[in-house]
Formats: structure tokens, sequence, C-alpha cells
């Protein structure tokens, strides 16, 4: 079995415990083989816990829960140093909940800023610093954050710095009807039998593998153009239109460029492709600038969100060549 069909396969069983959340499953695989970390934002009941713990059982890896609320210390996420007078080092670290291979930081927008901080230097550099000592992560590493876009009252929004370390920031909405029936039917079928249908594994070391795949994906040069020219478009929105001058405050920073290069190459992977086309880099633009563009007064007076100023972007770049 290939890479790519071992992926797929992890992909199909996901599908089959979360219903009617395609993208969301697409997703997170796609994020997972980016080696990014994904935000995720929907209403409760959506199966965003769910997913990702299928993904942890199908590739039988760890995950840890952290439920963000406001009295949460940075500690409680990271791990603290404790004294052992009987120990020669006398402070012994312990580890963590940050310290496992998949990250649910639930709804991490209901924690201050010095508590959602503690996730910064973890997401970017991939270890943890604590009391003067450095500590790597697992390899095989992801945060899965979620927020909840009700119910604002006692929640702390998170920084644009915050923002930027995610690769994609998802949005998801309820499933359609037959959906709704088929996830009824699961739910009822579960509960009846008393215990759930066993994932298939695959190999962790298949994420890796499918990583060295990815980066032999090529990017023409005028498909580099395109990124730059889309990127471009937040930063200077004059130079295309004068209304994406009213909508924009301040663009994407390289990190966006990045995020829609990574992201390309792996949904043109995904797609039995080792090269990327236009329609990649506009399946996955929304998702990597969604969180990045800061928006005027004006749009968000006129109810213009970042989906709609990406349509307009959209519509004045062109692929060159």
């Amino acid at each position: 079995m290939s890479v790519l069909e071992s992926v797929n396969k992890l992909k199909d069983h996901m599908s089959q415990s979360i219903i009617g959340q395609d993208e969301l499953v697409e997703r997170l695989i796609l994020v997972l083989l980016a080696d990014g970390n994904l935000l995720l934002e929907g209403l409760p009941g959506l199966a965003k816990t769910r997913a990702i713990k299928a993904l942890s059982k199908g590739l039988n890896c760890g995950l840890s829960r952290i439920q963000f609320t406001p009295d949460l210390l940075p500690s409680d996420i990271t791990g603290t140093e404790i004294y052992q007078p009987e120990s020669e080092e006398k402070f012994i670290f312990q580890q963590g909940p940050i310290f496992s291979n998949l990250i649910l930081a639930d709804e991490i927008n209901r924690s201050p800023a010095k508590v959602q901080s503690a996730l910064l230097e973890a997401m970017e550099e991939r270890q943890v610093s604590v009391a003067g000592k450095t500590y790597k992560m697992d390899p095989l590493f992801m945060v899965l954050a979620t927020q909840n876009p009700v119910e604002q009252e006692g929640t702390y929004p998170l920084p644009e710095a915050q923002m930027d370390r995610f690769i994609m920031h998802v949005m998801i909405d309820y499933p359609d009807d037959a959906s709704e029936l088929a996830i009824m039917r699961l739910n009822r079928e579960e509960h009846s039998k008393g215990e759930k249908k066993e994932a298939e594994q695959i190999d962790p070391e298949v994420v890796f593998n499918a990583r060295k795949e990815i980066a032999e994906v090529t990017i023409a040069e005028n498909m580099e153009k395109y990124i730059v020219d889309i990127i471009s478009a937040t930063r200077y929105p004059k130079k295309y239109s004068d209304q994406l001058e009213t909508w924009i405050e301040f663009g994407a920073s390289p990190r966006g460029t990045i995020s829609i290069d990574k992201s390309s190459r792996v949904h043109a992977w995904m797609n039995g492709r080792d090269y990327v086309t236009p329609d990649d880099i506009r399946a996955v633009v929304y998702d990597c600038l969604r969180h990045r563009l800061i928006l005027s007064y004006e749009a968000e007076a006129s109810k213009v969100n970042a989906d709609d100023v990406i349509n307009e972007i959209l519509k004045h770049v062109a692929v060159v060549g």
C-alpha cells in the first residue's frame, strides 16, 4: 500500500464516524501533513472533539485535551518543576499536557493572553522552555485549537501574533439534513451496541513518509508569483481596487505566504499530483488568509468579512503565464 493510499484509508475511516464534516476531516489531515497547527471555529456539537479523537485513534498516537478556562495557568499547560528533596537534582520537571502528539486546546479564547501564549513556543519551535531549560516536543505534534463564534462574554480574543501561528483557520457549519439523519442513526447504533467500532490504525511513520513525498511536489514559477501577488494585494490593496483599500487595514505576514505554499502542495499531493495548480492555491487560500487579515471599521460596519475580501482579491489577481 502506497503512502497516499494509507492516508486516504485514514481519511475514509474518519469520515465514517465524522458524518457531514468532510472538510473538517480533510483539513485536519492536510494541516498534520503540512506540519502546522489548526484553528477551528464552529458552534458546539459539530464534532470538533470527536474529529481529533478519531485522528488520534487512527494514528495510534497520544492525545491531550486542555479545557481553557479563565483560571488556567501557563504551568497547567507546559508543566512545572517539583521539589523532591530525596533527588540529587532537587527539582524535577513534571511535563504538562502539551507534551503529547495531538493537542486539543478546547475553547482557547476562554483563557487570558498569558495562558494562550504558553502555546506559542511549542507551536512555532516545537519546544517548551521552563526555568531556563528547553524541552523538545515529539516530532509528531499538532495543536488543534477551537473557539466558539457565539457567547463572546467572558472571552479573550486571540492576539494577532497567536493567530498568525495557525497555518489555517477553518470555519465549520451545520451538516445537511441527510447527514443529520445519518448522525442520529450512527449515535443510536453506537449506544445500542454499547461499544464503538475500533479504528483501523496506520503507522505514524506514514505521516513522515508523506511529508517527504510532499517536499518533492513541484510548484512552477508562475504559481509562486500567483501566491506572492495574492499576498501583495492584502498589503497594497490600492494597486488592485479602491474597494479593497477601504476594506483592509493590515495585510498578511510572510507566514501567510508560507502557509499557502505548504498547504497548496499538500492539497496537490492528496489529489494525486506532484505539481501545484491554481485550483490547489484557490482551494486553500481562504483558510490560510482568513485569520491574517485585519479589516477596517468601514468593512465591519458594512458587514464585510474576510472571505468577502479574499473573494474580491481573487477577482483582481490573475495567474500569469
